[in-house]
């Protein structure tokens, strides 16, 4: 861990397990600490804590929400008093952090006899925000993406959860989440035209998968371009799935069934791998440049739906606005326009804006009634005696100079 100076007249925090930056700007231009949200999760999965490893984590944070299986906290002022890189090492399987400047980070710890730094190559090759390291027997991936296209409020307390399935597809081969940190390179045109994708797109779409995208601020158009093709065994029937497993050996079924019995972990992970390989058949992929113009044709495709929308709405409203009106008109027609003036004068005398504004709708309405009936002289002549008998009521005249009546688009002689 380390101090360095990078952007004019802010500090930054420049950790990293893989000697990669994940920036936290700590201080003002003044270099007085200022408030800034900060939030952290830890998930511990494969192990629950002991009490040892609570005192270890509170004796870090007296006002951290410690659990058996996670860390959770936030900071307005100041920063976490630890390495997340560390927490990750000795404790956890899982960590997100997020700050108010847009920062996102989400760490992952899998067993490397499960996944490989080889595996994720494909992927993560030539992405600047991502690093691999190993400790022990595990591969700690760490994603930190500084500047993320996201809204502040997007994730509250707790979201870990939607993302904590990722993990579990991982250790079963299933390696689309990493596809979608390759998309970002898409994204941000790092890559060229032909390069080709690491995978047949993602199909079918998780929630998990989808919660990833967004807490990325990965453009949804590129994700949903990748979402319309996917690997063929994405999505196994009952029937498959039972003649591949029918095909294991019985001794290797047997002894599957012992590690289950001693409780040990990701064996299922290990089988669904193992399932995922046999069934798996080559497929066609795409390259960075059609999944580019795929994006804008899905985004131009939303733009005209939203833009028909719409224009069926308005025209809706413009509808009902013509209805209403034809109905004022025709009460206003069997009341008679004598009794249609002295409303007029009444709401003009009550000198308010409502007053007003109800004033100049009848007289739109009036108006139209006096171009079917014929009487169009007799309404400007009256039109014009009002505006000399109430000339001094300023608001009153200029709205009657806008001419708006309730239609929108009347307008008074």
């Amino acid at each position: 861990m380390w101090i360095g100076w990078n952007k004019p007249n802010k500090l930054y925090y420049l950790a990293s397990a893989a000697n990669r930056r994940c920036a936290i700007d700590l201080c003002s231009k003044d270099q007085s600490l200022v408030s800034e949200y900060q939030y952290y999760e830890f998930l511990a999965i494969d192990r629950p804590l002991d009490k040892a490893a609570q005192a270890a984590l509170r004796s870090i944070s007296e006002r951290a929400r410690i659990t058996s299986t996670s860390f959770v906290n936030h900071y307005e002022w100041g920063d976490l008093k630890g390495d997340p890189s560390e927490f990750m090492k000795r404790w956890f399987d899982l960590h997100l952090y997020f700050a108010n400047w847009n920062a996102r980070r989400l760490m992952l710890r899998v067993p490397t006899r499960l996944v490989s730094r080889t595996d994720l190559e494909p992927f993560l090759g030539e992405i600047d925000w991502v690093g691999a390291s190993t400790s022990g027997d595990n591969l700690i991936v760490d994603l930190c993406r500084e500047e993320a296209d996201v809204d502040d409020d997007d994730w509250p307390d707790g979201q870990l959860a939607a993302l904590a399935p990722l993990r579990a597809d991982v250790l079963s081969g299933d390696f689309r989440m990493f596809y979608l940190v390759w998309l970002t390179a898409v994204q941000d045109e790092s890559l060229p035209d032909d390069a080709i994708e690491p995978l047949p797109g993602i199909a079918p779409l998780t929630g998990a998968l989808e919660a990833f995208a967004d807490f990325f601020g990965i453009d949804p158009d590129l994700v949903a371009a990748a979402a319309q093709s996917g690997a063929s065994d994405a999505a196994q029937s009952k029937d498959a799935l039972r003649k591949l497993i029918a095909a294991i050996p019985e001794a290797e079924k047997t002894d599957l069934l012992l590690r289950v019995v001693d409780g040990e972990g990701h064996v299922a992970a290990e089988l669904k791998n193992r399932l995922r390989q046999k069934s798996s058949t080559p497929t066609a992929r795409r390259t960075a440049g059609s999944l580019r113009i795929l994006a804008r044709e899905i985004a131009e495709a939303r733009d005209r739906a939203e833009a028909k929308r719409r224009e069926a709405e308005r025209r809706r409203q413009a509808a009902a606005a013509e209805k209403a009106r034809r109905a004022r008109i025709d009460r206003l027609k069997q009341r008679g326009a004598a009794s249609v003036w002295r409303e007029i004068e009444q709401e003009i005398e009550r000198r308010n804006p409502t007053g007003y504004d109800n004033a100049i709708g009848l007289l739109s309405d009036l108006q139209v009634l006096a171009g079917e009936e014929g009487s169009q002289n007799d309404f400007d002549r009256r039109l014009a005696e009002m505006r000399v008998r109430h000339e001094k009521k300023v608001k009153f005249i200029e709205r009657l100079n806008n001419g708006l009546g309730d239609d929108g688009d009347a307008r008074l002689i």
